[in-house]
């Protein structure tokens, strides 16, 4: 894609008209919004991202809890597989709803 000066590097005069210079400055504009949306866009995803981790530490905090449980009062430990499964599953499913792509 050719830089908006380029365009007019043949016709330098055309610079100077009022309605090209409205162009460009519409332009700026439009490349300003476009910087502005993908910046919106990647926080949203970051903040996402952040939000999701700070469950899965809590989820594994809670289960670090159970386990100090179980040993104190001897009972069976917990049964991570399942815990493993619905956790990869909570992580995969949040992505495909946001569309992140790990």
């Amino acid at each position: 894609m050719k830089n908006k000066l380029e365009i007019f590097k043949n016709a330098q005069d055309l610079l100077e008209e009022p309605e090209v210079q409205a162009l460009l400055e519409y332009c700026e504009h439009l490349e300003d919004e476009l910087v502005d949306l993908k910046f919106e866009k990647d926080k949203n995803k970051e903040l996402i991202l952040l939000d999701m981790i700070k469950e899965v530490l809590k989820g594994c905090n809670e289960l670090e809890k159970q386990q100090k449980e179980h040993e104190r009062f001897g009972y069976e430990a917990p049964y991570y597989k399942e815990t493993i499964s619905n956790l990869k599953s909570y992580i995969h499913e949040i992505c495909r709803i946001n569309k992140i792509w790990l």
